[in-house]
Protein backbone atom coordinates (compact mmCIF):
# COMPACT_ATOMS: atom_id res chain seq x y z
CA UNK A 1 0.00 0.00 0.00
CA UNK A 2 1.32 3.51 -0.57
CA UNK A 3 0.59 6.52 1.30
CA UNK A 4 -0.29 9.89 0.24
CA UNK A 5 0.62 12.92 2.73
CA UNK A 6 -0.66 16.16 1.63
CA UNK A 7 -0.57 19.35 3.94
CA UNK A 8 -3.15 21.79 5.08
CA UNK A 9 -2.63 25.00 6.95
CA UNK A 10 -5.34 24.46 9.64
CA UNK A 11 -4.35 21.36 12.32
CA UNK A 12 -6.11 18.67 10.45
CA UNK A 13 -3.83 17.10 7.60
CA UNK A 14 -5.82 14.74 5.00
CA UNK A 15 -3.98 10.82 4.91
CA UNK A 16 -5.03 9.24 2.30
CA UNK A 17 -4.05 5.44 1.98
CA UNK A 18 -4.97 3.05 -1.07
CA UNK A 19 -7.51 0.86 -1.06
CA UNK A 20 -9.06 -2.34 -3.22
CA UNK A 21 -10.83 -5.82 -3.21
CA UNK A 22 -11.78 -8.47 -5.51
CA UNK A 23 -14.95 -9.88 -6.29
CA UNK A 24 -16.02 -13.38 -7.62
CA UNK A 25 -18.47 -15.85 -7.83
CA UNK A 26 -16.64 -17.11 -4.35
CA UNK A 27 -16.52 -13.78 -2.80
CA UNK A 28 -19.16 -11.99 -3.78
CA UNK A 29 -19.06 -9.56 -0.87
CA UNK A 30 -16.42 -7.06 0.51
CA UNK A 31 -17.49 -4.78 3.32
CA UNK A 32 -14.97 -1.62 4.21
CA UNK A 33 -14.45 -0.84 7.49
CA UNK A 34 -12.41 1.87 8.95
CA UNK A 35 -10.22 1.06 11.82
CA UNK A 36 -11.32 1.66 15.31
CA UNK A 37 -8.61 3.03 17.26
CA UNK A 38 -8.70 5.82 14.45
CA UNK A 39 -10.72 8.78 15.96
CA UNK A 40 -11.06 11.03 13.13
CA UNK A 41 -13.30 11.63 10.05
CA UNK A 42 -12.83 8.91 7.47
CA UNK A 43 -13.88 8.68 3.69
CA UNK A 44 -13.26 5.97 1.00
CA UNK A 45 -13.25 7.79 -2.28
CA UNK A 46 -13.88 5.72 -5.55
CA UNK A 47 -11.72 5.50 -8.34
CA UNK A 48 -12.10 2.60 -10.65
CA UNK A 49 -13.98 -0.80 -11.47
CA UNK A 50 -12.66 -3.17 -13.93
CA UNK A 51 -13.06 -6.77 -14.89
CA UNK A 52 -9.91 -8.98 -14.53
CA UNK A 53 -8.88 -11.05 -17.91
CA UNK A 54 -10.80 -14.12 -16.72
CA UNK A 55 -13.91 -12.78 -16.74
CA UNK A 56 -16.55 -14.04 -18.79
CA UNK A 57 -18.56 -12.38 -21.36
CA UNK A 58 -21.76 -11.22 -19.33
CA UNK A 59 -23.15 -8.43 -17.36
CA UNK A 60 -21.48 -7.73 -14.20
CA UNK A 61 -23.34 -5.82 -11.76
CA UNK A 62 -21.51 -4.14 -8.91
CA UNK A 63 -23.83 -2.55 -6.13
CA UNK A 64 -23.09 -0.67 -2.81
CA UNK A 65 -25.52 -1.90 0.69
CA UNK A 66 -25.61 0.93 2.97
CA UNK A 67 -24.72 -0.15 6.84
CA UNK A 68 -26.37 3.03 8.06
CA UNK A 69 -30.19 3.79 8.93
CA UNK A 70 -32.81 1.21 8.61
CA UNK A 71 -33.11 1.58 4.74
CA UNK A 72 -30.58 -1.02 3.61
CA UNK A 73 -31.75 -0.79 -0.27
CA UNK A 74 -29.24 -1.88 -3.18
CA UNK A 75 -27.78 0.90 -5.02
CA UNK A 76 -25.82 -0.05 -8.38
CA UNK A 77 -22.49 1.08 -9.07
CA UNK A 78 -21.49 -0.13 -12.25
CA UNK A 79 -22.47 -2.53 -14.98
CA UNK A 80 -19.51 -3.62 -17.24
CA UNK A 81 -19.39 -6.52 -19.61
CA UNK A 82 -15.92 -7.67 -21.21
CA UNK A 83 -17.10 -7.14 -24.91
CA UNK A 84 -18.64 -4.03 -24.53
CA UNK A 85 -17.30 -1.69 -21.23
CA UNK A 86 -14.83 -3.46 -19.57
CA UNK A 87 -13.95 -1.01 -17.16
CA UNK A 88 -15.29 2.51 -15.71
CA UNK A 89 -14.42 5.54 -13.56
CA UNK A 90 -16.05 6.54 -10.38
CA UNK A 91 -14.80 9.88 -10.08
CA UNK A 92 -16.63 11.82 -7.49
CA UNK A 93 -18.12 8.89 -5.39
CA UNK A 94 -17.28 9.07 -1.39
CA UNK A 95 -18.55 6.77 1.01
CA UNK A 96 -18.50 7.01 4.64
CA UNK A 97 -17.37 3.53 6.11
CA UNK A 98 -18.88 0.70 6.98
CA UNK A 99 -20.10 0.44 3.17
CA UNK A 100 -20.35 -3.09 1.70
CA UNK A 101 -19.76 -3.88 -1.80
CA UNK A 102 -21.62 -6.73 -3.49
CA UNK A 103 -21.37 -8.31 -6.77
CA UNK A 104 -25.05 -9.08 -7.79
CA UNK A 105 -24.76 -10.55 -10.97
CA UNK A 106 -21.94 -11.95 -13.10
CA UNK A 107 -19.01 -14.42 -12.48
CA UNK A 108 -16.45 -12.16 -11.70
CA UNK A 109 -13.46 -11.42 -11.13
CA UNK A 110 -14.14 -7.67 -10.79
CA UNK A 111 -12.08 -5.22 -9.38
CA UNK A 112 -12.58 -1.93 -7.20
CA UNK A 113 -10.25 0.24 -6.21
CA UNK A 114 -10.29 3.86 -4.20
CA UNK A 115 -8.31 5.67 -1.50
CA UNK A 116 -8.88 5.37 2.11
CA UNK A 117 -9.02 9.24 3.07
CA UNK A 118 -8.39 10.09 7.10
CA UNK A 119 -8.15 13.33 8.43
CA UNK A 120 -5.81 13.50 11.33
CA UNK A 121 -5.83 15.87 13.83
CA UNK A 122 -2.39 17.19 14.82
CA UNK A 123 -3.67 19.92 16.98
CA UNK A 124 -1.30 19.48 19.95
CA UNK A 125 1.53 21.68 21.78
CA UNK A 126 4.21 22.19 19.55
CA UNK A 127 1.34 23.43 16.68
CA UNK A 128 0.12 26.02 19.42
CA UNK A 129 3.59 27.52 19.92
CA UNK A 130 4.44 27.46 16.02
CA UNK A 131 0.98 29.39 16.01
CA UNK A 132 2.35 31.88 18.41
CA UNK A 133 5.91 32.46 17.06
CA UNK A 134 4.08 32.77 13.71
CA UNK A 135 1.88 35.78 14.80
CA UNK A 136 5.04 36.85 17.01
CA UNK A 137 6.76 37.03 13.11
CA UNK A 138 3.68 38.74 11.63
CA UNK A 139 3.71 41.21 14.49
CA UNK A 140 7.12 42.00 13.56
CA UNK A 141 6.90 41.84 9.69
CA UNK A 142 5.98 45.59 8.54
CA UNK A 143 2.66 46.49 6.90
CA UNK A 144 2.24 47.11 3.53
CA UNK A 145 0.14 50.26 2.31
CA UNK A 146 -2.99 49.20 0.71
CA UNK A 147 -3.39 49.38 -3.33
CA UNK A 148 -4.26 52.71 -4.53
CA UNK A 149 -3.24 54.96 -2.18
CA UNK A 150 -0.14 56.40 -2.24
CA UNK A 151 1.71 57.07 -5.21
CA UNK A 152 0.19 55.72 -8.74
CA UNK A 153 1.65 52.48 -9.44
CA UNK A 154 4.63 52.38 -12.08
CA UNK A 155 5.20 56.17 -11.45
CA UNK A 156 8.91 55.47 -10.09
CA UNK A 157 9.70 53.32 -13.39
CA UNK A 158 7.54 56.26 -15.26
CA UNK A 159 10.03 58.80 -13.82
CA UNK A 160 13.54 56.72 -14.26
CA UNK A 161 12.52 56.00 -17.93
CA UNK A 162 11.56 59.73 -18.42
CA UNK A 163 15.14 60.91 -17.19
CA UNK A 164 17.00 58.43 -19.26
CA UNK A 165 15.33 59.82 -22.33
CA UNK A 166 15.90 63.33 -21.95
CA UNK A 167 19.68 62.05 -20.96
CA UNK A 168 19.88 60.44 -24.37
CA UNK A 169 18.75 63.31 -26.19
CA UNK A 170 21.12 66.10 -24.51
CA UNK A 171 24.06 63.60 -25.88
CA UNK A 172 22.57 63.52 -29.49
CA UNK A 173 23.77 66.80 -31.74
CA UNK A 174 21.06 69.01 -32.30
CA UNK A 175 21.36 69.53 -35.44
CA UNK A 176 20.91 66.94 -38.95
CA UNK A 177 24.77 65.08 -39.69
CA UNK A 178 26.59 66.86 -42.39
CA UNK A 179 26.04 66.12 -45.72
CA UNK A 180 29.65 66.94 -47.49
CA UNK A 181 32.70 67.55 -46.05
CA UNK A 182 35.61 65.38 -44.64
CA UNK A 183 34.07 62.44 -43.09
CA UNK A 184 30.95 61.61 -45.16
CA UNK A 185 30.69 58.95 -47.00
CA UNK A 186 33.76 57.09 -45.67
CA UNK A 187 33.48 53.39 -46.92
CA UNK A 188 31.59 54.09 -49.86
CA UNK A 189 32.73 54.59 -53.37
CA UNK A 190 31.01 57.24 -54.78
CA UNK A 191 28.50 56.56 -57.44
CA UNK A 192 29.59 57.48 -60.57
CA UNK A 193 28.02 60.22 -62.75
CA UNK A 194 25.84 60.26 -65.79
Amino acid sequence: MSFTDSTDSGSDRPVSVLWGCELSAARSCCTFRAPEDWRCEQQLVLRTVCLGEAARDEFHVLEVLPEDGENRTPVPLATLRPSVLPSTSLAGVELTPPVTFRLRAGSGPLFVSGQHVSLMDLSSEEDEDDDEEEEEAAEETPKKPPKGSGAPRGGAAKKRKREKEEELNSLAPEGPPPAKGRGAGRGRKAAPKK
